[in-house]
């Protein structure tokens, strides 16, 4: 019971960072203003022109990840959620996993299959409403490279 209410709790409290993200404006909004309103991000990757790209993971139990653009002079370039298709569809074959998590961020849930060979990551997403999918990458244990990738639907449509 208690788990069910923490696990409420967190929800609850990621929304309301998720409202108060809608106040950000890219070109206007600096870093600052950015944690506030989305809380501490989870990972970030330095980009050649000086840039920074903050990942915001709503997982395990969320359906987006947002990544954040912030440039080299502390303001917001842009925010993407990118569980979705168009993003999923830019994966392919024999990419590592630094570049995956790049790409699509933190991984929901990890399975190591070792009769298959594989290290399967998975992330929970919506293509709408009550439509809610978990998507696989498929990575080879030997080398990490990406070997495929692959989607159910969850649960029953009402």
């Amino acid at each position: 019971m208690l788990r069910l209410l923490l696990a409420a709790l967190a929800a609850l409290l990621l929304a309301a960072c998720d409202l108060q993200m809608r106040d950000l404006k890219p070109g206007v909004s600096t870093a600052a203003e950015v944690s506030k309103a989305m809380g501490r991000h989870s990972f970030e990757w330095k980009e050649p022109d000086g840039s920074v790209t903050w990942e915001f993971p709503r997982g395990p139990a969320g359906v987006v990840t947002y990544m954040v653009v912030i440039g080299p002079d502390g303001i917001l370039r842009e925010i993407r959620q990118v569980l979705n298709d168009a993003t999923f569809a830019k994966l392919q074959p024999g990419m590592s996993q630094d570049e995956v998590r790049k790409l699509i961020g933190r991984p929901g849930e990890t399975m190591k299959f070792p009769n298959l060979q594989e290290d399967v990551w998975s992330w929970k997403y919506e293509t709408g409403p009550n439509e809610q999918w978990n998507f696989h990458v498929h990575f080879n244990l030997a080398d990490g490279k990406l070997k495929k990738t692959s989607r159910e639907r969850t649960g029953t449509p009402p």
